[in-house]
């Protein structure tokens, strides 16, 4: 049985070092297309042009809304050094509802900044 299409997403990148994890996340939050980013270290191994390779990376975690995730990807995209970045885009099909209105609210442009 379908789900309904949920209201808010978490969007994933990796990046390859914590400058350009804190410079992307701040950017995207600061455009107001994600309420929060999380940088977390991870280690990577992974196929690419037929090598496996491996690399210590960020993973960065944008909680937003569904509505903005083609400008969220675009905007990723377009500021990321990886020839080919990873951009995933998960729903939340549940979760404590004074932090999804947290997230609303954070991400709506038309709102007044505080």
């Amino acid at each position: 049985m379908p789900r309904e299409t949920s209201e808010f997403i978490v969007v994933t990148t990796t990046v390859g070092s914590e400058r350009e994890a804190r410079d992307l996340a701040a950017a995207v939050v600061g455009a107001k297309l994600a309420a929060c980013v999380q940088c977390v270290p991870v280690h990577s191994t992974y196929r690419w042009k037929g090598v496996v390779e491996s690399a210590a990376e960020f993973l960065l975690l944008a909680k937003t809304r569904a509505s903005l995730a083609d400008a969220l990807t675009a905007f990723i995209r377009g500021r990321h050094s990886y020839e080919l970045p990873e951009i995933v885009v998960t729903p939340i099909v549940g979760g404590l509802a004074p932090y999804l209105q947290w997230i609303r609210d954070e991400t709506d442009v038309d709102a007044t900044q505080e």
